[in-house]
């Protein structure tokens, strides 16, 4: 343990400096809006109806935590049979956000050919009229 400290302490003395790690807005700058959301799993496709239960018995109560907590409970203690409504939403969902993100893909892929063929037609378009400037200049 004192290797690293004396480590950390000789960086110092020699003036390195370590790149600043990204933030978390520089992290999600990159994401695309256009990209398709990851499917609820069979618990918080249960959860969304508990919710609505849960709200209809308690309705003063506003904690987030309390609604979680029992709802978790109440999973752990359902029967594969009680559950197999919530997996068969959830399966349901998954198939068509596969199907959702092989079209975005396709589309992704789609637009990278183009921009690499517009730059190629520019680059083309680029060079041929230098060319004819060079002639009008004769």
């Amino acid at each position: 343990m004192k290797g690293g400290k004396t480590k950390a302490k000789s960086d110092n003395k020699l003036g390195v400096k370590k790149a600043a790690p990204q933030t978390k807005k520089e992290k999600q700058a990159a994401k695309d809006p256009n990209k398709p959301k990851r499917p609820a799993s069979a618990f918080f496709v249960f959860m969304e109806d508990f919710r609505k239960q849960y709200k209809e018995k308690h309705p003063n109560n506003k904690s987030v935590a309390a609604v979680g907590k029992a709802g978790g409970d109440k999973w752990k203690h359902l029967s594969d049979a009680e559950k197999a409504p919530y997996i068969a939403k959830a399966e349901k969902r998954k198939a068509e956000y596969e199907k959702n993100m092989d079209a975005y893909n396709r589309r992704q892929a789609g637009e990278a050919e183009e921009e690499e063929s517009d730059k190629s037609k520019s680059e083309v378009d680029e060079e041929d009229g230098s060319d004819e400037e060079e002639e009008d200049d004769d």
